[in-house]
Parts: C-alpha cells; sequence; structure tokens
C-alpha cells in the first residue's frame, strides 16, 4: 500500500531522512507517492542475502540489524539502523543479489521505494544521489576504521576507542544493540566483551548501567590504554 504514514512527531518518513533533505516540501511528497509502508514485528526479515535487490528501504520507526552469515554460520553484525536511515541503496547501482540480512530488533516499519521509481526521480533530482554517496563515505570510514582497529590493537585498546568514539558529550553511551550484537559487530567473542568491561568498571574507567549503558568515568586513562 501507498505510505500514508506520513506522521512521526508530525514528519513523514521521506522527511526525516538525511538524502533527501535537500528537496523542497514538494519535491520530498513526491518522493512519498512513490513509496509503500510495511511493519514489521520483532525478529521477521526485512529481507535476506541471496533475495534480489530491487528497493530502497526506508526506516519510519523502530531498528533494523544488518547482518551477515559466514560459510561456517556465525553471524557477523555490520550496522544497527534506527529512524530515518536506510538500506538496500546497492539496488540503485547493482542488479546482484543482496548479500546481507535485515532483521527486525523491534516492531518496525519502514517506507519502501521501488529502486526502478527511484533512479528516475534521481536523474530528476542528483542532489538524493550526492547524498547517498555521502552516507556510504561514512559508512566506509566507519568500516575501515573497524578494520584497522581489529587488526593492530589489542582488545583492551580496541574496545577503549570504540567506546571513547560512541559516548555522547556527557560520556555516556546507550547501546543500539544488544551487547551480543555488540560483540560481534565489533570482532570480540561476547564473553571477551564482557570480561573486558567488568575490567574496564573494576578499575574505574567505566560504570555499567543495566544490559545498554555505559559511562566513561575516566576518559583520559581510556584514551592512554596501548
Amino acid at each position: 500500500m501507498k505510505c500514508h504514514c506520513h506522521k512521526r512527531d508530525g514528519k513523514s518518513c521521506v522527511e526525516i531522512v538525511p538524502i533527501f533533505s535537500n528537496l523542497t516540501h514538494e519535491e520530498k511528497m513526491e518522493v512519498a507517492e512513490i513509496a509503500s509502508k510495511k511493519t514489521y514485528e520483532k525478529g521477521e526479515m526485512v529481507y535476506m542475502a541471496g533475495d534480489r535487490g530491487e528497493a530502497l528501504y526506508v526506516i519510519h520507526t523502530g531498528k533494523i540489524k544488518i547482518t551477515r552469515i559466514s560459510s561456517n554460520g556465525k553471524e557477523q553484525v555490520i550496522r544497527v539502523l534506527g529512524p530515518g536511515e536506510f538500506m538496500g541503496e546497492l539496488s540503485l547501482f547493482s542488479s546482484s543479489p543482496l548479500t546481507d540480512n535485515g532483521e527486525a530488533l523491534e516492531k518496525t516499519t519502514v517506507c519502501i521505494i521501488e529502486a526502478e521509481k527511484l533512479k528516475k526521480l534521481i536523474e530528476k533530482y542528483p542532489s538524493i544521489a550526492l547524498k547517498v554517496i555521502e552516507e556510504l563515505s561514512k559508512r566506509l570510514e566507519v568500516a575501515e576504521n573497524l578494520i584497522e582497529n581489529i587488526n593492530l590493537h589489542r582488545v583492551e585498546k580496541r574496545l577503549a576507542d570504540i567506546l571513547i568514539s560512541l559516548a555522547n558529550t556527557e560520556g555516556e553511551i546507550v547501546l543500539k544493540m544488544s551487547k551480543r550484537d555488540f560483540a560481534s559487530h565489533i570482532g570480540m567473542s561476547q564473553e571477551t566483551l564482557s570480561r573486558q568491561l567488568s575490567a574496564f568498571e573494576d578499575a574505574g574507567l567505566i560504570q555499567l548501567i543495566g544490559h545498554r549503558r555505559i559511562v566513561l568515568l575516566d576518559k583520559e586513562a581510556l584514551q592512554e590504554i596501548e
């Protein structure tokens, strides 16, 4: 069905996604006209590796986990996306099957825009393509930094650097994913992550609050870890 879910705190899913930010209100409504809405329950797959990439998915509400499964069945968490973020963008550039999986982490509503229809809009509004490239560049930078961190540094420094990068100005982190998924995302086992977080807390460097909140108590000491 058409995406008549144009309200999220007064904003449509088209209005909250950065790749359409340069468009006028009328132009955004033109994008909304070619979008359809679908809601997924927690644990439901939005798409799976091997599916044909034929659409851009814009998250309206909820969260989606992007993963890949290795040949031995091990899951690697690539990223977790929330409202205003998008996935399936490679369908704009390639007709190859998708290589990752998208799973709803909670009840999630997405606006789906068929790739062929969006390509026609991009020809009309090139700023959309530039914004997609800008977002992909940011994702590439994050991935390259993570690869460098995994290859070059000990577990303690890797985790310290990641915690510093995730903290807000008050030194607090609220994880968008479970610790199991977070461990997978940063290339650690869940046991190693738990052990290292506990060691940091025992040393007075961080405070763990519940399952997803982490407060940095001594950022300078974390920065000095080699």
